[in-house]
């Protein structure tokens, strides 16, 4: 399908320079895009590529207009349709959404073999893939998309529109806000690792009779694993962005619009505060408190409460411009 400069700048309410009548079929990176190919530019670094550059629309921040029209202009050929926007990357994303729909559109109707309990309602514009296991007193919101070896244990709540791809797992009791994206081989509510030592030392399991809770428009992220509560709910809360590989134990909760990014681990009992960024492999102590608009670099641990907003790094995990000058030491006294 292709879409003319012209017609992508009206869908994205742009601002249109150059060819109005180049068009696009596909996307591609700014240094390797085609005639047929759209790009887009968001860094500085990246304007002189418009000179060069074959991509037949290029998407660019408004911020770098005048930078971007002197670029263009010293082309040998106008055959390029730039298209200025408020935020490139955040317009190339609205483009792929849609792309993303004609390529993997949702799915209707239930697959054989599945096995859906008695008594489960199931959406006219619901998907249940085959294999998929439906447990007791479900409850399945409108469009949801249930794809192929899912598991949905007993009393289970799914909101509209949420997607849960193949593998998933969701224990019994869980709920799923809508317009979810639970990626491959998550595990939703499995038990928290709680024991405690009897008076011979031996092991004893502590039920985990909690839940977990997730709030509408999450993502997680394959193989990440969100742990039920003790008692009470492990909770993560609307617009959390989860990447794959993610540990989350019992009774955290994860606070809104935060971002958790590969192989991070959050202990029990913590509190993440909102629009907080951890990088990978970051690890959180139990039992502590994370204010706001923190973040912490890769590889930190947090061993105790963070009460002011900024950026940290280290284990454990202190102020970035205290860290860097530390580090500035440390590799002067190496060399002496």
């Amino acid at each position: 399908m292709q879409f003319s400069a012209q017609q992508i700048s009206m869908l994205l309410g742009g601002k249109l320079y150059g060819n109005a009548n180049a068009k696009v079929s596909d996307v591609a990176p700014i240094e390797s895009a085609q005639p047929h190919q759209l790009s887009f530019v968001t860094e500085e670094k990246y304007l002189p590529s418009i000179e060069t550059s074959n991509a037949g629309v290029v998407l660019v921040s408004d911020r770098f207009a005048e930078r971007a029209k002197t670029a263009y202009a010293e082309r040998a050929k106008t055959d390029q349709a730039l298209i200025f926007v408020e935020n490139a990357r955040g317009a190339m994303g609205q483009l792929l959404a849609l792309v993303a729909k004609t390529i993997n559109p949702p799915r209707k109707g239930v697959e054989q073999p599945s096995f859906v309990s008695e008594g489960v309602p199931v959406p006219e514009d619901a998907y249940i893939g085959a294999f998929a296991y439906i447990g007791k007193n479900v409850r399945l919101g409108k469009g949801v998309q249930i794809y192929p070896n899912v598991f949905i244990g007993d009393n289970v709540k799914i909101g509209d529109n949420t997607v849960l791809y193949s593998g998933v797992k969701v224990y019994y009791n869980c709920v799923i806000g809508a317009d979810c994206i639970l990626h491959s081989g998550a595990v939703i509510g499995a038990d928290g690792f709680g024991f405690e030592p009897d008076a011979k030392g031996v092991n004893r399991k502590i039920p985990q009779i909690g839940n977990v809770i997730i709030e509408d428009d999450v993502e997680i992220g394959a193989n990440t694993t969100v742990d039920r509560a003790m008692m009470g709910s492990t909770v993560v809360r609307r617009n959390v962005k989860i990447d794959n590989l993610v540990q989350i134990a019992h009774n955290v909760e994860v606070g809104e619009s935060s971002f958790l990014c590969a192989q991070v681990g959050i202990a029990g009992s913590t509190r993440i505060g909102k629009h907080c960024i951890l990088a990978g492999q970051v690890g959180i102590a139990g039992h502590i408190e994370i204010t706001d608009n923190c973040v912490f670099g890769a590889q930190s641990g947090v061993s105790g409460n963070v009460r002011k907003a900024g950026m940290y790094i280290g284990s454990p995990a202190i102020d970035a411009s205290l860290f860097r000058r530390a580090a500035v030491r440390f590799k002067q006294s190496g060399q002496r």
